[in-house]
């Protein structure tokens, strides 16, 4: 066997070896984890005259709390304090308790939804790190508690602003379609998947579509599967 011979049987094992040690996935999840946290900077800054705007808008018709806060379950379950923009009153019937979603829901609030405006906020989840632009969105803590084993594994990844699911219905479709889009999408993640959600996402917000259920303010909640 010739010098070269042995060189390039050298260099083939080092190679393989360098292939075993850089995990093409891991590198993947690294560089949308860096794009994630610069894209949320510059689209704060972009946005920041809307969202001065929406501010203002929300505090004369509906006065403070302009943001809405809920604790939402992130990746491995962690839970997080999720922003979004108020689109419903705080108006409670003779009793105390809260109006339905569709009384407390104002013009300003159902605009907001159907531009998508009131997900502005969550750019600053995103800049936290407790969100990324695309992965399964993140829902009731209580649910938690009410997913199958399959469909608890939405929580392998990173919840999103936008994801699969978004684009496939949104909140047309049922909670077991939803589910089963959302531990599609953590089966097959790539880069690419995401730019694709990324740009049908803004196709579906201009043509506002999926943004409620039927004689639903936004749809109904998650039961369980029984």
């Amino acid at each position: 066997m010739s010098i070269y011979e042995l060189l390039q049987i050298k260099s083939d094992s080092q190679i393989s070896q360098l292939n075993q040690r850089v995990n093409p996935k891991k590198v993947s999840h690294l560089v949308k984890w860096v794009l994630d946290r610069l894209c949320a900077a510059i689209a704060l800054l972009v946005f920041s005259p809307a969202i001065l705007i929406v501010a203002i808008a929300i505090y004369i018709r509906m006065g403070s709390p302009i943001v809405f806060t809920q604790p939402r379950p992130g990746q491995n379950g962690e839970v997080f304090r999720f922003y979004k923009f108020r689109t419903m009153t705080s108006d409670c019937d003779a009793d105390g308790n809260l109006l339905s979603d569709e009384k407390r829901l104002t013009a300003i609030g159902q605009f907001l939804r159907k531009t998508s405006l009131d997900e502005l906020p969550q750019l600053w989840n995103v800049l936290k790190g407790d969100m990324s632009f695309v992965g399964p969105r993140p829902l009731m803590v209580e649910y938690l508690q009410r997913y199958s084993p399959e469909q608890a594994r939405r929580h392998d990844v990173m919840p999103g602003i936008t994801g699969w699911a978004q684009i496939n219905g949104r909140n047309t479709i049922s909670w077991r379609e939803k589910f089963n889009l959302d531990v599609w999408y953590v089966d097959n993640w790539s880069l690419w998947l995401d730019l694709k959600i990324l740009f049908l996402t803004v196709w579906k917000v201009v043509k506002r579509e999926g943004i409620s259920q039927a004689n639903h303010a936004t749809v109904e909640d998650f039961n369980g599967n029984n």
